[in-house]
Formats: C-alpha cells, sequence, structure tokens
C-alpha cells in the first residue's frame, strides 16, 4: 500500500506540468547593453536604438545608426522537497546553460521624421534539470526536464518631433515565438485507478502574433525629460506537435499529435523620467506595468487528446528601475542600476520548469566610442529569495510542486553601433 500511496504522489506531482509553459522569465527584463547597465530605466530616456521597443518616440532627433547586439541569460535555479515517508529527499540544481538573445536594430533620420527597424529577442529563458535527480518523480527513472523559449520580434518603427520638445512614435511589433518541453507523463491508465510508469513526455510548437507599442516623449527642458509607452497585448497561436500518454487497453501508450495553445503577451505600460543634475550624470527612474493576469489559463487543444488545461492564476506586476551614467569623458560612459522584479506565479501553480521568483537586481555597464563606432558592454545579476512552496491543494493532489525554490539569473550584454 504505501508503495502505491508514494508512485500515486509522485505520478501527481509530475502531472501538475502537464501544459505549463511561462513563468516570469517570459519577457527579458532589460533589452540591450546601454538599458541593461542602467537598470533597464529607459523610457524617459530611450536615446539609442533600442527604443524602438523601450519608447519609440525616443527615436525622434537621433542621428542615422546600425546597432548589433548579444545578450547570454543564465538561470541559476535549485530545487530541494523531501518527503521521508515516502523516501523522498530531492536536492538539485538547473544544469549551467547560457540561453542567447540578441538584436540588430537600424534607425534613419529624415529632419523631423525617423524611422527604425528593429529584429530582436524580447523573451527568452528556460531551464534543464538533471533527470537522474528528479527520478522520485517518475517511478525510480531519470528522464528529461527541460523547457525553452524564445521569441522574436521584428518591428517597423516611425517617429515624429511634433515640437523641438515633445515626440511620438509607433513601432508594430510582429511576433514569432518558439516553445519545447520535455518531462515525465503518466496517467492513470489501470483499472483499479493506480498509475503505471511515467514515460518521456515532449511538445514543439511555434507561433506568430502581431501587436503595436505606441511612446510619448517630453524634454521639459535639457536637463529633464519624460516618457510613457504602452504596448498592447499580443495573441499568438501557437501550433506544433506532442507526444502524450494515452491509456490504451491498461497499458501506457505515447500518441503523437498536432495541437494548438493560445498564449497572450501582456498588456505592458512604461512611465519614466530622466534628469541630468550635471553636464556629466544622467539619473533615471521608471515605472513599469505588466498585465500578467491575461494569462489567467492555458488550453492546449490536442487533435487526438481531450483538451489540456492548466490555471496559473498570475498576478499582474509593477518593476521599479533605477539607473545611472557617469561620462568620464566626452567618449566613455560608465553605468550602474538597480529594479525590483516581483514574482506574478503564486506558490498555487509553481512548477521548476519555468521557475519564477521575486528578484532585486543590480546592473552595471561600460560604454566608449571611437569616432562614429562605439561599444557597449553590461551586466546584471537577479537574486531572488527562497520560496518555500506548500503542495496545493493537498499533498496527495497537488497542482503546483511543492518544496524549495531558489532562482538567481546572471546576464551580460555586449553591443556595436555605427553612425551613418
Amino acid at each position: 500500500m504505501k508503495k502505491v500511496v508514494k508512485l500515486t504522489l509522485n505520478v501527481l506531482l509530475v502531472l501538475g506540468l502537464a501544459t505549463s509553459t511561462f513563468a516570469n522569465g517570459l519577457s527579458l527584463n532589460s533589452l540591450g547593453p546601454k538599458a541593461l547597465g542602467m537598470g533597464g530605466a529607459f523610457v524617459g530616456l530611450a536615446n539609442d536604438a533600442t527604443a524602438i521597443y523601450w519608447n519609440p518616440a525616443g527615436l525622434a532627433g537621433q542621428k542615422s545608426a546600425l546597432n548589433l547586439y548579444f545578450t547570454g541569460v543564465m538561470p541559476l535555479g535549485t530545487y530541494q522537497y523531501a518527503v521521508p515517508a515516502f523516501g523522498i529527499d530531492i536536492d538539485t540544481k538547473t544544469e549551467s546553460k547560457i540561453y542567447p538573445t540578441g538584436g540588430l536594430l537600424g534607425v534613419y533620420s529624415m529632419d523631423k521624421m525617423t524611422f527604425g527597424l528593429g529584429v530582436y529577442v524580447p523573451a527568452g529563458l528556460g531551464a534543464t534539470w538533471p533527470g537522474e535527480d528528479l527520478a522520485a518523480f517518475s517511478g525510480g527513472a531519470a528522464f528529461d526536464w527541460e523547457s525553452q523559449i524564445g521569441v522574436i520580434s521584428i518591428s517597423p518603427s516611425f517617429a515624429y518631433q511634433v515640437t523641438d520638445q515633445f515626440s511620438i512614435g509607433v513601432s508594430a511589433n510582429i511576433y514569432y515565438a518558439m516553445f519545447d518541453l520535455s518531462r515525465p507523463d503518466a496517467a492513470d491508465a489501470n483499472q483499479d485507478g493506480t498509475p503505471e510508469t511515467p514515460v518521456q513526455y515532449s511538445e514543439e510548437s511555434t507561433g506568430l502574433g502581431f501587436g503595436a507599442t505606441i511612446g510619448l516623449k517630453y524634454d521639459i527642458n535639457s536637463q529633464l525629460s519624460v516618457g510613457a509607452t504602452f504596448r498592447t497585448s499580443t495573441a499568438v497561436t501557437m501550433d506544433g506537435t506532442a507526444d502524450i500518454v494515452a491509456p490504451s487497453l491498461g497499458n501506457m501508450t505515447l500518441v503523437e499529435t498536432d495541437f494548438e495553445r493560445e498564449v497572450t503577451w501582456p498588456l505592458w505600460i512604461g512611465g519614466g523620467i530622466a534628469y541630468k543634475p550635471t553636464k556629466c550624470l544622467t539619473l533615471a527612474l521608471d515605472a513599469q506595468y505588466s498585465k500578467w493576469s491575461l494569462l489567467d489559463e492555458l488550453i492546449a487543444e490536442y487533435d487526438k487528446m481531450p483538451d489540456g488545461e492548466f490555471v496559473l492564476n498570475w498576478d499582474d506586476a509593477v518593476q521599479i528601475r533605477l539607473g545611472g551614467e557617469y561620462m568620464v569623458t566626452p567618449e566613455t560612459a560608465i553605468r550602474l542600476g538597480y529594479y525590483y522584479d516581483p514574482a506574478p506565479a503564486p506558490d498555487e501553480t509553481l512548477n521548476i520548469l519555468f521557475p519564477s521568483s521575486t528578484n532585486h537586481v543590480a546592473t552595471i555597464g561600460f560604454g566608449h566610442s571611437f569616432g562614429k563606432y562605439r561599444v557597449d558592454v553590461a551586466a546584471e545579476y537577479l537574486l531572488g529569495g527562497d520560496r518555500d512552496v506548500e503542495a496545493y491543494p493537498n499533498p496527495l493532489q497537488p497542482d503546483n510542486m511543492p518544496g524549495v525554490h531558489h532562482l538567481d539569473v546572471f546576464a551580460f550584454s555586449v553591443g556595436f553601433g555605427m553612425c551613418l
């Protein structure tokens, strides 16, 4: 009886991942090395090509330029879970991986009008866990536990300088999303209700969506500017194939089936202020709101199986960002930043494949120009706190993954720019 209860507990914990997709790793926190070095406090400043993303109104008045950057994101997660009565004692960490992102952005100025085009990655993260450390969740067998998500945005932009002080801008966002998931899976296949041994589940999908970003920027004087950005929510229909468990004649059977899942990128609103108290120093402050509650639930519509539903119950979140830039010389800048990044995922829906934590983030950056060329580098460290999660709704039928979750993230970025 004890073995049956233990296996039932393990399988039900695994089933909590059945249709899980995204957490606060969905959106990259800082896009572009200059913004990253300043803690992402860039809505009120927006004075390089990444204004296409942060605030397209900031493109107005910029010189024609071409920018290329690379960013590497490294999640550093740990997970601990122990149920001595059932012989479960898990203490594991994510495999060391760097998830590459980046962008290529161009700006072309025509007096009061400025055109931009960006191809960049606004979202992308994942996690890979050693299957042997999680064997207690899959009947003692080691399986792949891995998630990867990447979103590429193609964003043509336009900005217009209405007056010497006021500018407006808009970016059209064409999103191409990719998502892969591997994990154990099992179902109640026997007539007596006991579960069979889990098998390897995997899925791959891609999707296309469309949205827009609208920005405003007002230079109160030569020292002070304010900005506001509104990014629409975007529904992306993900299409792909999955190897999914199907109970068949008392045996576990994997069925390859097409599926469709709609995922909504959240509405985003940012407001910021940039202030130059001296000729060499710039200070910036942003508040950025993400309406994560639009991701209340995700439904996968399988061609050969019943639909799968996963309730997220995410909370809306506001990031507070602070940043500074000091010009050591007219060609050389150093940057520092900090931001607070609250986790949208509640304990009731948390799992390890898409970890979610509340982070305190420190950033640093450096920039130097060589005539018409420029190089920028930056790094950030997201320090997350422990999340001691209890089984929900109860230990024998959890919808989450109970245990102690911890996530830190290290990211670095290198960029090159050229005036045209």
